[in-house]
């Protein structure tokens, strides 16, 4: 023990975990044979902007990582070092878009490191709920408040009717069927049309770019569920909580070449 942290490694199963005072992180692979094994670890960053299924979004990318026979590296942080050494990143979040944008703004250093990361540097990035509705250019929830500018249009109350035009309840919770708007994106591969995945939310994007719609949903009308361009993505729907599903979507992420 030192006094950044703690790190254990079993050798013969190939598990390295290392703790230090902003992020904790598992290292999953093969037995371990030496550097040049190590060198070709994958550094998966998730970011911890205060809110989010963190422990969930670990848990999936740890077993679709072990399936897959992919050696990965998830560090769940709150330091943009971790960005800067990252070969992916993950944004989750959860509960209302500006607590969300308060909660990145309150790491020093976190937004520019995600902007030079992602969208200068064009790493591989992934926002899951919130996570992705900050890819947007402003959010509407509590007071407007300005989202990372990534997408087009903005997080907008939801309003769905049913055919009579009576309102459908909110929050959206439950399982919903998925219309894949660009079913030749590699993070579709292997989903099939209808495929069922896990939303929680009341407010969706609005005035977005169809060119940037990957798949969508239908809640008294239709949702965006997915978007993305270039080497970006995020999924208004739940990855980690969506079955099979959401694992076949992390499993073609951790093999993504934008």
């Amino acid at each position: 023990m030192s006094g950044a942290g703690i790190r254990f490694a079993m050798s013969g199963a190939g598990i390295r975990f290392a703790m230090s005072g902003a992020h904790a992180g598992v290292a999953i692979g093969g037995a371990d044979t030496g550097v040049a094994a190590r060198d070709a670890v994958q550094h998966i960053a998730v970011v911890d902007p205060g809110s989010g299924n963190l422990a969930s979004v670990r848990r999936a990318l740890e077993r679709v990582a072990r399936e897959a026979g992919i050696a990965a590296r998830i560090a769940v942080t709150t330091d943009p070092a971790d960005l800067r050494a990252a070969d992916r990143i993950i944004l989750p979040g959860q509960g209302a878009f500006a607590a969300c944008r308060r909660g990145l703004d309150a790491i020093p250093g976190m937004v520019d490191a995600l902007t030079t990361e992602v969208m200068v540097r064009q790493k591989p990035f992934l926002g899951i709920c919130v996570g992705m509705q900050l890819m947007a250019e402003r959010g509407l929830e509590h007071g407007v408040t300005p989202g990372l500018g990534w997408i087009d249009g903005e997080i907008a109350p939801m309003d769905p009717r049913a055919p009579d035009g009576t309102a459908l309840p909110l929050p959206q919770m439950g399982w919903n069927a998925l219309h894949r708007d660009a079913p030749a994106h590699p993070l579709l591969a292997g989903l099939a049309e209808g495929d069922h995945v896990y939303f929680v939310h009341s407010y969706a994007l609005a005035g977005g770019s169809a060119g940037q719609l990957l798949a969508s949903t239908s809640y008294g009308g239709p949702v965006a569920a997915m978007v993305g361009h270039g080497n970006i993505a995020g999924t208004q729907f739940h990855v980690e909580k969506s079955g099979p599903v959401g694992l076949r979507i992390l499993s073609a992420f951790l093999r993504w070449r934008p």
